[in-house]
Order: C-alpha cells, then sequence, then structure tokens
C-alpha cells in the first residue's frame, strides 16, 4: 500500500512556520492543515496570531475555528479533524503540509497514537484544584516527564487532565503507536533564541496594537467564558486577564508575556529535538532556498 505523502513544518511560536507553509503550498499544490491546539477556537485571532484569508493567499487551510472557545477542544479531536481534512485534499489531488507549534497534536496524527480512554475523576479533580499551577506542574514532571515537556505549564485544566491519565492508569502513560500511513518530509523552522526573542516581542507588541486585550475582553464579556476557562486558554490571555483584574500592571503584562512565551519557546524545541527525521532551517528564506520535494 502506498503511504500518503505528507509535509510536516514545526518549530516554535513566532519561528515563521505559517509563511513557509504557504509559500510551499503555492510552489507545490498544497492545502494546509493547522496544527495548533488554540487556533481550533472561534474567537481566539489575535492571541494566537491566526492566519487570515488574506494571508492565506487562496490557499485551503483546515482543523481553523472549528470549535467553541466554550468548551476544551482534545488533541483526539484534532487528529480527527486532520484525518477529516486529508480526505479532502486527497480529493483535489494536493499536498497535505501540517505546519503549527503544537508537536504533540503533529506526532499524534503522523504515528496514529492511539489515546487512552481514562473516565474524569471528580474527586481527585477537586483536590488537584487546590494546587497551585507550580505544584500541579510539578507533580506531572514526577508521573510523565515526557508529557510535561510538550503541556504549557501554567494551564491548570491541561495539567490536571495530564496528572489524571498517569494516575489512573498507575505509571507513565505510553501512547501507542501504530503503522504510520505516511510518507513524512519533516521541515523545522528555528532562528536561533536570540533572534526567537526578538520575534517575540515583536509579535507580543503587535497582538497588544491589533487590540490583544480587547479581544480578551470580549471573550469574557460578550462570549461569557469564565475567568478559569480563559487562563485555560493561554498564556497570553492569563496574562491579560491578570491585567483586566488589576493584579499586574500593563508593563508586567508585557514583561510576564514575553519571559513566559521564551519558556514556551524553549519546551516546544525540547520535545521537537527528540525527532532526529526533522531538517532543520533557520528562517524561510533558507528552507525555500534549499528543499525540493520530489513528486
Amino acid at each position: 500500500m502506498k503511504k500518503q505523502k505528507l509535509i510536516a513544518i514545526v518549530g516554535p511560536t513566532a519561528s515563521g512556520k505559517t509563511g513557509l507553509s504557504i509559500e510551499l503550498a503555492k510552489r507545490y499544490n498544497g492545502e494546509v492543515i493547522s496544527a495548533d491546539s488554540r487556533q481550533v477556537y472561534k474567537g481566539l485571532d489575535i492571541g494566537t496570531e491566526k492566519v487570515t484569508k488574506h494571508e492565506m493567499r487562496g490557499v485551503p487551510h483546515y482543523c481553523i475555528d472549528v470549535a467553541s472557545p466554550k468548551r476544551a477542544f482534545s488533541v483526539e479531536q484534532w487528529r480527527r479533524c486532520a484525518l477529516q481534512a486529508l480526505k479532502q485534499i486527497d480529493k483535489h489531488g494536493a499536498l497535505p503540509i501540517v505546519a503549527g507549534g503544537s508537536g504533540f497534536y503533529v506526532d499524534a496524527l503522523v504515528h496514529n497514537y492511539s489515546f487512552p480512554v481514562v473516565k474524569p475523576n471528580t474527586k481527585l479533580r477537586n483536590e488537584l484544584k487546590k494546587k497551585s499551577t507550580e505544584e500541579l506542574f510539578e507533580t506531572l514532571e514526577r508521573l510523565d516527564p515526557r508529557r510535561a515537556l510538550t503541556i504549557e505549564a501554567k494551564n491548570p485544566r491541561r495539567l490536571i487532565r495530564a496528572i489524571e491519565i498517569a494516575i489512573e492508569l498507575g505509571k507513565v502513560p505510553s501512547l501507542s503507536k501504530k503503522q504510520s500511513n505516511f510518507d513524512v518530509v519533516w521541515i523545522g523552522i528555528f532562528p536561533g533564541l536570540d533572534v526567537l526573542t526578538e520575534r517575540i516581542e515583536k509579535r507580543f507588541y503587535n497582538t497588544t496594537r491589533k487590540g490583544l486585550i480587547t479581544e480578551t475582553k470580549k471573550l469574557r464579556e460578550e462570549v461569557g467564558l469564565s475567568w478559569k476557562r480563559i487562563n485555560e486558554l493561554g498564556l497570553e490571555y492569563r496574562i491579560v486577564g491578570e491585567y483586566l483584574r488589576g493584579e499586574i500592571t500593563k508593563e508586567e503584562m508585557r514583561e510576564k508575556n514575553i519571559r513566559e512565551l521564551r519558556k514556551y519557546a524553549k519546551r516546544q524545541m525540547t520535545w521537537l529535538k527528540r525527532n532526529t527525521k526533522i531538517q532543520w532551517f533557520k528562517n524561510k528564506e533558507e528552507a525555500l532556498a534549499k528543499i525540493t520535494l520530489q513528486p
């Protein structure tokens, strides 16, 4: 059985994955599947730097704006979305390009992970909710250091769920892999930590200028999300929420956001460096100059 060709573009936040995916799609008749755990949500546009219709340049994109921010969208739900997208792309005779910073999501699709079925444990959850995010993260690191590499360390909902799964299974959960159905070309973008930090700072300035604070207010006041749910949507929204509640100043919000994004980028790279099949480039221009995809 011939395996389906798949391009996987990975890298830390603000590295340039979106731009490269669109350029390759234009060059090789491709269509893009977003592997971003938050761009699946409607209304999370500015904080996630969601690609716009103009930026897409006519390239079809999938798994964006497919869920309500009121309810959590799991990696398994994303994998199903991606599989449906692959069917559509195959019908179009196009090249599928999976691009995003959620390395765990890309791995789940490529390696056809089988996820453990663990029912919610209300008693355990109530106990864990009393702990700080730092304590939750330390607990997860002890139980499942591999999962701790990919999780957002300040996201209590995801931390609690990860701990719940580890405890239920009675061991560090290992995701079972099935035979991959894909012939994958792995492409990584990493400009170096210093350049990446500059980009993270620039991106945060841009998102605040575009209206990140207003977007967070809208999620709270118009969509009706609780502060707890806003915290779960990622560090940008969580930290802006702290500012809106008067817990930190605007300057502290800026400094904290940049600091936390830098830490997150480091964790993303720790996860991705495990994959020795990734061919790394410093930027989009270098990648486009050197990549030649075979039909």
